[in-house]
């Protein structure tokens, strides 16, 4: 048999060290801040698919929810209880930017995590059920000028949050005060379209993603999507908000953060494992089904976009007097 020379073995051994310690850890966990069924449980689950499909994991990532103040219960768990763990990531959205500009996490602000990678972005729109009279947008918006008491909206957030602001744009535009909406708030997209079904609420504001799979099974039908064009892949048919008269484009990045204590090695895995994640045909087709567009953000990069943007909602939080 022939032998190898110690260089040999040793050369070997070292790129081995190499690709051990560049794998993401053993167990990983992602944690949605809400209950099954919304935006965050969605964000989860694409990458919990995709990251096992395409062998950036082993083992299947588990998703865990931890509702609570629209993401502030997970931010300030991971901040003050769980910073240094190498496997969890926690998923965000726009909403909770928004949050974090208006002060609601508490005494955490958006400095107090590692900003890891985005999986693409989101578009907000406005929906009511499949026997709804309201046809269109322009037939909500007359009925809820008429008598803004008539109506019950309905969203994943309490007032200030990104889809109260959306429903207060709108009524902003035909000169109704945000503050005479009859508004319900819930903790998530999924317990929203539950109401929205059982009829205790007549619009949902929302993101399009939550309604991708309920499109085709006759219950319910978006009014408008707040994008600057149609959108595609299946979605041609949803009119823009913009196109029947309302100036609302509201995008929204979904993503992940880590801890604040995570080591630069670990946070570099992730942040190399998504970079590679994003350029595969499984994940791009997860997102697809999802109903995300591309968006993709990595390290310094998407901390550099979720200050800017952090900024922005504070400088429009400001407009409606949310915060000083």
């Amino acid at each position: 048999m022939k032998k190898l020379s110690l260089t040999t073995v040793a050369t070997a051994l070292f790129f081995a060290s190499l690709q051990q310690a560049s794998a993401l850890p053993d167990r990983t966990e992602c944690i949605a801040p809400a209950k099954p069924g919304g935006g965050f449980d969605l964000t989860c689950k694409l990458v919990q698919v995709s990251m096992l499909e395409t062998k950036e994991i082993e083992k299947p990532m588990r998703v865990t929810y931890m509702p609570g103040g629209i993401g502030a219960v997970a931010y300030n768990a991971i901040v003050a209880q769980r910073p240094a763990e190498p496997g969890t990531i926690v998923a965000f959205s726009g909403g909770s930017l928004l949050n974090l500009a208006q002060g609601k996490f508490g005494r955490y602000n958006e400095n107090d995590v590692r900003w890891l990678a985005s999986v693409g972005s989101d578009y907000g729109m406005i929906a009511v059920r499949e026997d709804s009279p309201y046809k269109n947008l322009q037939d909500l918006m007359e009925a809820f000028k008429k008598d803004p008491n008539s109506i019950v909206f309905g969203a994943g957030g309490s007032i200030g949050s990104q889809d109260w602001m959306k429903t207060a744009l709108l009524a902003k535009q035909i000169d109704v005060d945000p503050r005479k909406m009859r508004y319900v708030a819930f903790e998530g997209g999924g317990e929203t379209l539950t109401a929205l079904l059982g009829n205790h609420i007549q619009v949902m504001s929302g993101d399009m993603s939550e309604m991708a799979p309920y499109l085709n099974d006759g219950k319910v039908r978006v009014l408008a999507v707040y994008a600057d064009k149609r959108l595609s892949d299946g979605l041609e048919n949803i009119p823009t908000a913009k196109e029947q008269g309302y100036e609302i484009v509201w995008p929204i990045i979904r993503g992940f953060y880590m801890g604040p204590k995570v080591s630069d090695e670990d946070y570099n895995q992730w942040v190399e494992a998504f970079q590679k994640l994003q350029q595969t045909d499984e994940f791009k087709k997860q997102r697809e089904l999802r109903g995300l567009f591309e968006y993709n953000l990595t390290g310094q990069e998407l901390d550099n976009y979720v200050k800017k943007e952090i900024e922005q909602y504070r400088e429009q939080a400001r407009s409606f007097g949310l915060v000083k």
